[in-house]
């Protein structure tokens, strides 16, 4: 039996029901969120005369709970508009509901009678061959399906998302005994594939994989802290990104995810094992009496932190657990984090903390070595390989290395000398793959990358829309390079140019690497992608080498590099071969003026796209405004006449109040993407979709697009984007400088002082952008917003 998904029933409105419902929408799958009936009446629904029994009443819980999608932050849907992809119902009136869906999750309270029941109930009206899955967290997936139908098990399995469900990557797939292979196949792909997770599966054991595993590393961190009198700010000093996790390190990841959840699922695990992990699980005491005064983190204003007024100013204070008063935060401040600051590698940051005797180290130490060892010796017990439990972790809790990589980056053998010398006990298995020989967990062979398990090496299987710019590095696949871009060979005849400059900041190196790919792709190739796999696609041009220029007044050299820029995009534009770029991540400022030319392109769901250049006091000049403007006028339909006016305000608002997509669909939205422009729901995809569009254009005979003449809102236009500036300068909403940019970026877009509907050719609005770009640029306000810019990270309004 084939199985497809085009409607979906989530049972529980709550916080995950209610994410896992929009991420449906977001996907384009419809579904019928499900609730209880409530009870009572409130004083409100008695005074508009409502009964128990009218449809607003009774609908009530998951109608709230779809109201609140637009004001949750971050928000679970891409788009505003997927609202309305969400029906919803309640359990008594609308399960008749169920037998018109394809997959069925149910997402109520953490109690397996109470889930047993639902089920009871899921099974008198599904349809057969309906998928139904449950996303607990820890409780038995086995024991749910206890007293269904063979047909009902057959089709049963556990889907845990991690909350929320729209940004974290893991999908842990949970089988029963009596999953039928296909379904679990099918499951894996479409978690991977349409919902853009990555799927790991897991054993039907106690919290599964991630909570497991990171649970009990947060535990052993708390514990650690307290047996030898760390403060909370210590802690998460050393436990962030120098040791591979997030920023929010343990206790700022604790007040995310909120003490109460935490403590559940410690409780869950705690309930179910013994002898010395059940004290592992033991929640500390000072914990639990937060948790009764509601102390509970973020969504209770206060937790392990408290964000107050001190002296005037806003101060970020930590708790102590043995009074439970807050005080100044501190930080761990050894030799051993300064080395760790100046490695280049996190191997030799993790090496620098691991190996110190310092308070620091011995810090480290205490708390990695006992997740690798828990590691390794559940291994088998909780998922099939120790691959499963590195992806689990990196994608569930954002480590940047899973414990098995951790274990390789700080030298197995090494480390396991020291943990015999302490007196640990080493799992067999670790001891055996040591003994054998084998010294890592991971090798490299090839472009093939495998991992141990029992007793040999395994490849690692990849979908293979899963492309590694790293791999084909190593296969020699490189082109040509220099220090801020790559040209690379992707195979089938399509070469993708790769930034890799700081912060992937545009600057001559990357307008140089442009030039000669495009010459090379023209001549020996089917099309380009422009595409990297760093943190984001890029945050714009190169700002200090922008200041530094206008500082000394050499506006010669400022001028050449705009006019450069802009002849490099008009390349992109104008290229014989297709150029589809692939945007990710911030995509801003440069980054997007990169992409707008392009003949293509192929965002990545979490595409976060805007021309910002104002912040900095001066306004695209790469070709942006130009660009932006003939988008908005390229998607006009062909026999209506469009509304310059209206196009022009629309690129001037974008761009004065630099204005950000949240999404690929909201980009989508403001005019960055067209109808005809590609979504890869899951990031790892980005790149092979990217050139599957390449490959397209180019098989249906792609043809670059002809010069023509561009008509603007002229004068008129210009005096109604003035007046909106204006009023808000007389609002008090923007500075005199903030006018200035205004004034010069409406004329820009306006085609300057022409009668609207005046036809001019591109290169006339773009010499209007040079010239403004440059002159504000020579403004003491501006050179000031960049250097503030540069310093702190934030826009400066002066």
């Amino acid at each position: 039996m084939s199985y497809q998904i085009r409607k979906a029933a989530v049972i529980g409105s709550g916080v995950m029901g209610l994410g896992i419902a929009a991420h449906l929408a977001n996907v384009g799958i419809p579904s019928v969120l499900l609730d209880i009936v409530p009870r009572e009446l409130t004083e409100q629904e008695k005074a508009k005369g409502l009964t128990l029994e009218h449809p607003l009443v009774r609908n009530k819980l998951a109608e709230t709970a779809k109201q609140k999608l637009l004001k949750h932050k971050p928000a679970p849907l891409s788009s505003k508009d997927h609202l309305e992809m969400i029906e919803v119902g309640n359990l008594e009136d609308d399960l008749e509901k169920l037998g018109e869906v394809d997959w069925i999750i149910e997402v109520v309270v953490e109690n397996l009678n109470i889930k047993k029941k639902v089920f009871e109930q899921v099974e008198k009206y599904r349809k057969p061959g309906t998928i139904v899955s449950s996303n607990t967290s820890g409780i038995s997936i086995n024991a749910m399906a206890e007293g269904r139908s063979e047909e009902f098990k057959a089709h049963f399995l556990g889907t845990h998302f991690f909350n929320p469900p729209r940004y974290l990557k893991l999908l842990e797939v949970i089988p029963t005994n009596k999953t039928k292979p296909e379904v679990l196949e099918f499951i894996n792909q479409f978690g991977e594939d349409v919902l853009g997770k990555g799927v790991v599966e897991a054993k039907d054991t106690p919290n599964f994989i991630a909570n497991r595993i990171g649970t009990y590393g947060l535990l052993v961190t708390v514990q650690e802290m307290l047996k030898n009198g760390y403060s909370i700010g210590e802690v998460d000093s050393v436990t962030g990104p120098a040791i591979g996790r997030p920023k929010s390190a343990t206790f700022r990841t604790l007040d995310v995810v909120g003490l109460d959840t935490f403590i559940h699922v410690a409780n869950n695990v705690h309930e179910l094992v013994e002898g010395e992990e059940k004290k592992v699980f033991e929640v500390p005491a000072f914990m639990e009496k937060m948790n009764e005064k509601g102390w509970i983190g973020s969504k209770s204003g206060q937790g392990f932190y408290l964000k107050k007024k001190v002296d005037g100013k806003s101060e970020i204070l930590e708790l102590d657990p043995e009074t439970l008063e807050y005080g100044p935060r501190k930080k761990l401040k050894t030799t051993s984090t300064e080395t760790s600051k100046q490695a280049k590698t996190l191997p030799d940051k993790m090496k620098a903390l691991v190996y110190a005797d310092d308070r620091a180290g011995q810090l480290i130490w205490s708390i990695l070595k006992p997740v690798l060892l828990y590691s390794a010796e559940k291994t088998h017990e909780i998922a099939e390989d120790i691959k499963a439990i590195d992806d689990a972790m990196k994608w569930g809790f954002g480590w940047e290395l899973g414990p098995f990589e951790t274990w390789d980056a700080i030298g197995v053998e090494k480390s396991v000398e020291r943990m015999k010398a302490e007196g640990e006990t080493i799992p067999a298995w670790v001891i055996e793959m040591l003994e054998s020989g084998k010294k890592e967990f991971y090798q490299q062979k090839g472009t093939t990358l495998e991992f141990y398990n029992k007793g040999e090496y395994k490849q690692a299987i990849e979908n293979d829309k899963i492309i590694r710019l790293s791999r084909l590095k190593n296969e020699n696949r490189v082109i040509k390079k220099n220090t801020g871009a790559s040209l690379i060979d992707l195979g089938d005849e399509v070469a993708l140019l790769e930034f890799h400059s700081q912060n992937n900041a545009i600057g001559p190196d990357i307008i140089q690497m442009i030039h000669y790919a495009i010459d090379e792709v023209e001549n020996n190739y089917k099309g380009l992608v422009i595409g990297n796999q760093g943190k984001n696609f890029c945050v714009g041009a190169n700002l200090m080498l922008i200041m530094m220029e206008a500082q000394d007044d050499n506006f010669f050299e400022l001028d050449f590099m705009v006019r450069q820029f802009q002849q490099t995009m008009a390349r992109v534009r104008y290229s014989a071969k297709p150029v589809v770029a692939a945007p990710f991540n911030m995509t801003l400022g440069g980054g997007t003026e990169v992409s707008l030319p392009a003949a293509g392109l192929q965002a990545s769901f979490e595409t976060y796209m805007g021309l910002v250049e104002v912040g900095v006091g001066i306004i695209p000049g790469g070709g942006g405004n130009k660009e932006l403007y003939t988008r908005l006028l390229e998607q006009v339909p062909k026999d209506i006449k469009p509304d310059l006016q209206k196009l022009a305000i629309q690129t001037f608002e974008s761009i004065a109040m630099a204005k950000v997509s949240t999404s690929a669909h909201e980009a989508e939205e403001s005019g960055f993407l067209r109808p005809q422009d590609g979504i890869s729901v899951n990031a790892d995809h980005l790149i092979y979709d990217a050139k599957q569009q390449v490959l397209s254009l180019y098989n249906r005979g792609y043809r670059p697009p002809q010069r023509k003449k561009i008509p603007v809102a002229g004068e008129a236009g210009y005096a109604t984007m003035l007046l909106g500036a204006q009023t808000m300068k007389f609002g008090n909403m923007i500075s005199d400088h903030d006018l200035k940019i205004a004034k010069k970026l409406a004329y820009v877009i306006a085609g300057g002082k022409v009668p609207e509907g005046s036809l001019v050719d591109e290169q006339y609005l773009l010499d209007l952008e040079r010239e403004a770009f440059l002159s504000l640029a020579g403004e003491p306000l501006t050179q000031q917003r960049m250097q503030h810019m540069l310093v702190k990270g934030k826009p400066l309004r002066n």
